[in-house]
This record gives structure tokens, C-alpha cells and sequence, in this order.
């Protein structure tokens, strides 16, 4: 697929890809939804680790409301069309990668675009970034998975804040309250994104495992989190990684991971 609205490359093993479309400070069409999903496919096959960031002042400002195929006078319309099409494919993507996803948030996050920022299993963000839930404000309900991103990051009556009051989280309170792992300066998101994901793409192929044990323990009994991590350490002891790490070990020297 070629990309228009999305910059994609790939060094160290990190894919890094951008939302490029800084004159609407990002918002999310269709195109670049497809473009943006496509990308995070060939980020899990072609790289380690995969950082999600944008071009301009903002991550992104939610999902681009010009763009035609909104009737409001039909009274049968279905808004949740685009969320099984576009939007929810990504965010489902971004968990079950198994390359690891930092994203690097800069400038507001809203709506759907804060969904994703905080789809990320690392989330770097800048001094003056901002996380919305802006659905409230046009009278929808919150998508893109953030109902549940939001109450088990940060807990529920934080999370019906967010979502009920529609204001911007600054991204102080963000890495106070838990949603988000580190804050730096505006002009360093982008180069400690990138550096926090070359370390993830050093790492051991049982980070991928690592993360899956992570996202399903969300959603499992003490009981079947014991069973996932029986499982989980039977795979990760059969990897090269594994048997590097050992070696590395006994030989008192750094382990080279090459991600088998």
C-alpha cells in the first residue's frame, strides 16, 4: 500500500510511523485509518518494536467530522459503522502486536486519537500534551476502546471524569493518575519514543510474551493468570532468547537478543 497520510519507515528494528496530516492536526480520516492499520501489520512483520507518533503540533485531534458520509437527518444513520470498518481494527491491532508499541504523544490527543495514544503499551508524552475524551462534547459515546483503556488504567471514577466531562487531562495529571509512562519536553517526545522503543527492540523475543500476559491479565481470575504465566514461561523457555540469556549469564557478559 502506498501512504499519503502516514510516514513509515524502519531503523534499529523500531518501525516508526506518523500520522502526517498536520493541517488538521491530524484527525482521522478513512484513508488514513486503512493507511495507519496497514502500517501496523508491516510493523509487527519488519520490526521489533514499533513507535506511533505524528507530524506538526498535535498527535491528533480525533476523528475528521468533514469528511462526507454523515447524515445527520437520516434517523436510522449508524455512527458505530466506522468503528467495526476502521477504528477499532487499529486499536485491536496495537494490543495483539507482538512487537511492543510506544507512542509518542505531542500537542492534544482527542477523541479517537486519544484512544490511540493510549492504546500504546508504553506512552511517552510531551509537557504540554493534553488526553480528551471529546466525545461528549458532539454528543457521542467514547470508542476506539477507551472505556476500557481508561477504567483500568486509571480506575473508574476517573475514568467517568474523563468521559462524562469531556476536559482536557494535562499530561502531568495523565502521568500522575497512571494512563501514561513518562513526560518530557515538547521537543523530546519524539527522540525518547524512539530511544524507549530501540531498547524494547534489544529486548528478548519474550517481550512479546510478556506484553500478551500483561493485556489478558486485565481481564483474567488470579486462577487463570497463574495458568497464562505456566504457559507463557514454558514458550519463553524454549526461544534462542532464552538460551542467549543463560549463556550470557554464566559467562558474565551483556546478552545479545535477537529476537527468536
Amino acid at each position: 500500500m502506498a501512504y499519503e497520510k502516514i510516514l513509515y519507515e524502519v531503523a534499529d528494528d523500531v518501525a516508526v510511523i506518523r500520522l502526517n496530516d498536520p493541517a488538521t492536526l491530524n484527525a482521522v480520516t478513512s484513508q488514513m485509518g486503512e493507511e495507519l492499520l496497514d502500517a501496523l501489520w508491516r510493523g509487527e512483520r519488519e520490526a521489533r518494536a514499533i513507535v506511533l507518533g505524528s507530524v506538526g503540533r498535535g498527535f491528533c485531534s480525533g476523528a475528521n467530522l468533514a469528511e462526507g458520509g454523515i447524515d445527520v437527518n437520516d434517523a436510522t444513520r449508524d455512527m458505530g459503522g466506522r468503528l467495526d470498518a476502521i477504528f477499532h481494527p487499529i486499536v485491536y491491532q496495537i494490543r495483539v502486536s507482538s512487537a511492543p508499541v510506544v507512542t509518542a504523544v505531542r500537542g492534544p490527543a482527542a477523541g479517537i486519537g486519544c484512544a490511540f495514544a493510549i492504546a500504546g503499551d508504553m506512552i511517552v508524552a510531551g509537557a504540554s500534551s493534553t488526553f480528551l475524551m471529546a466525545f461528549r462534547n458532539i454528543g457521542l459515546a467514547s470508542d476506539g476502546g477507551a472505556s476500557y483503556f481508561l477504567t483500568r488504567a486509571i480506575g473508574r471514577v476517573r475514568a467517568m471524569e474523563m468521559m462524562l466531562l469531556g476536559n482536557k487531562l494535562p499530561a502531568a495529571t495523565a502521568l500522575e493518575w497512571g494512563l501514561i509512562n513518562r513526560v518530557v519536553p515538547d521537543d523530546d517526545v519524539d527522540a525518547a519514543a524512539l530511544d524507549l522503543a530501540k531498547q524494547l527492540a534489544r529486548g528478548p523475543s519474550a517481550l512479546s510474551i510478556i506484553k500478551r500476559l500483561a493485556w489478558s491479565a486485565l481481564d483474567a481470575s488470579f486462577e487463570t493468570a497463574l495458568s497464562n504465566e505456566r504457559v507463557a514461561q514454558r514458550d519463553a523457555g524454549r526461544t534462542d532468547d532464552f538460551a542467549e540469556g543463560v549463556a550470557a549469564f554464566r559467562n558474565k557478559r551483556p546478552a545479545v537478543f535477537k529476537g527468536q
